[in-house]
C-alpha cells in the first residue's frame, strides 16, 4: 500500500510538472475573434451605413456594458455555439460580435420542390447550441426552417438547444375572437417543443399569454431599452412629451414606456377595427395639444392604425409625432403610408430584416444584437457571478 501511495504521488507530480500544465488556452478570448460583416447592419434615418466593430471603439448604453465580459474569459465558452438561419444573418452576424464569437458553419439549402435541408458543418456533441431565426415573412419558410435546424442539433446531440426568436411569427392568434377561430400561437408552440428545442428566447412578444404557451423556459426580451436609449439621446424637453398608445390593447406597453421616460403622460386612441388589417379611428383620450407625440406599439404590419392615429394626433394639436415599434414587418402599402409626412421620425429595430426598396428618409432603425447577446450570455452562464440581474435588461 505504501508503495502504491508513493507511485500515485509520484505521478501527479509528474502531471504538474508536465508541459501540459502550462499550456497555453485552447479557446481565444472574446476579445481575440475577428468577425467579418457581410451586409450592413445599422441604418440612420433611411441610409444604410456598416458600422466598423472594435473592441476598443464599441460603445454600449449603460445597461450594456459589456466591459466585464471582455475582461473575463467565460470557463465553458467552448461549449457555446451560435448557428443563424437565413430569415436575419446580419442580426445574427452582429450578435456573434457582440459576445466575441464566430457564427458556426450551416449548409442550408431548397430543393427544386420547395423542401428545406439543413446540415451542421462543426461538431455540436455536449454542446449550449442557439440558434437565430425570427419567422418573420415569409413566415411559413423561416418557422420550418427553424424546425429543421432544432432537429439537426438534437440529432447532432446537442445538449442543449435554445431558440432565439427575435420576431414570433403567428403571435397575434393567441386567442378565439371568433367561432371556429385557431390559435396558431399555441400550435407553433407545440411544434417548436416537440421538435426539440429545450428553450426560447423572444423578443417583445404580441402578448404575454404566448409565454405560457411553450411547456418549455421563455425568456422574454423587451426591445424598449434600446428605443429608450436612442430617444434619450434627442433633445427633446421631458415636459413637452406624451406617450399614445395606437389602441385600447396597448395600453400596459404604452404605461410602462412612458413610466422609463421621464414619467410622461400618457394618451389613447380609441380605435374600432371591423376586420384584419382593417382599423378605423374613433376618438382620443388624453392632451397632445402643442407636445411631442410618441406612439408606441410591438410591431407596425401595414401601419394602418398607427397612421390614422398619427393623423388623430395632428388635427387634436400634437406639434410633432414619432412612431415607435420593435418588429417592422411592412406589409404593402405600409411603406406609403410611413412615409407620407405625418411622422417626424419611425424608429424600429432590426428584429426584421428591412430590405434596401424599404427605405424612406424618416426611418430609424436600431440594433437589438447588444441586447440579445447580453441576454444569451446570461442565459448560458446562469447569471452568475457578478453579472447585474435579468431585470436590468427588462427580461421577464
Amino acid at each position: 500500500m505504501a508503495s502504491l501511495l508513493h507511485l500515485s504521488t509520484a505521478s501527479t507530480s509528474l502531471l504538474r510538472s508536465s508541459s501540459f500544465a502550462s499550456r497555453e488556452p485552447r479557446f481565444p478570448l472574446r476579445q481575440g475573434i475577428r468577425c467579418n460583416l457581410i451586409e450592413p447592419l445599422k441604418f440612420d434615418n433611411g441610409k444604410p451605413c456598416i458600422p466598423i466593430i472594435t473592441p476598443s471603439e464599441q460603445s454600449f448604453p449603460s445597461f450594456l456594458d459589456s466591459k466585464t465580459h471582455l475582461e473575463n474569459s467565460i470557463p465553458n465558452k467552448s461549449r457555446l455555439r451560435i448557428f443563424s438561419g437565413t430569415a436575419n444573418p446580419a442580426l445574427s452576424q452582429e450578435i456573434a460580435c457582440y459576445m466575441g464569437l464566430e457564427l458556426g458553419k450551416t449548409k442550408i439549402k431548397r430543393f427544386a420542390d420547395g423542401e428545406i435541408y439543413v446540415q451542421l458543418q462543426e461538431s455540436v456533441r455536449g454542446c449550449d447550441v442557439y440558434l437565430v431565426q425570427p419567422t418573420c415573412p415569409p413566415a411559413n419558410e423561416n418557422l420550418m426552417e427553424l424546425l429543421i435546424m432544432i432537429d439537426a442539433c438534437r440529432r447532432a446531440s446537442a445538449k442543449t438547444i435554445t431558440a432565439v426568436i427575435p420576431y414570433f411569427g403567428y403571435a397575434r392568434a393567441d386567442r378565439k375572437t371568433q367561432g371556429r377561430e385557431s390559435i396558431a400561437a399555441k400550435l407553433v408552440a407545440n411544434l417548436i417543443t416537440e421538435a426539440g428545442a429545450n428553450r426560447v428566447l423572444a423578443c417583445d412578444l404580441h402578448s404575454g399569454q404566448s409565454m405560457g404557451y411553450f411547456d418549455i423556459p421563455v425568456d422574454h426580451v423587451y426591445g424598449q431599452p434600446v428605443i429608450l436609449d436612442y430617444l434619450a439621446s434627442k433633445t427633446i424637453c421631458s415636459d413637452d412629451l406624451v406617450v399614445v398608445s395606437p389602441d385600447v390593447g396597448g395600453v400596459a406597453r404604452a404605461r410602462a414606456f412612458a413610466k422609463k421616460l421621464s414619467d410622461a403622460p400618457l394618451a389613447i386612441v380609441d380605435k374600432r377595427r371591423h376586420g384584419h388589417n382593417v382599423a378605423e379611428v374613433m376618438n382620443l383620450i388624453g392632451d397632445v395639444k402643442g407636445k411631442v407625440a410618441v406612439m408606441v406599439d410591438d410591431m407596425i404590419d401595414t401601419a394602418g392604425t398607427i397612421t390614422k392615429g398619427a393623423a388623430l394626433l395632428h388635427q387634436e394639436g400634437a406639434r410633432e409625432v414619432y412612431a415607435c415599434c420593435t418588429h417592422a414587418v411592412f406589409s404593402p402599402p405600409a411603406i406609403e403610408r410611413l412615409s407620407s409626412g405625418l411622422f417626424q421620425e419611425v424608429i424600429i429595430t432590426n428584429t426584421i430584416p428591412v430590405s434596401e426598396q424599404n427605405y424612406f428618409p424618416q426611418l430609424t432603425v436600431l440594433s437589438v444584437a447588444n441586447l440579445l447577446g447580453e441576454t444569451i450570455w446570461r442565459v448560458h452562464d446562469d447569471c452568475s457571478g457578478a453579472f447585474e440581474p435579468y431585470s436590468s435588461l427588462g427580461i421577464d
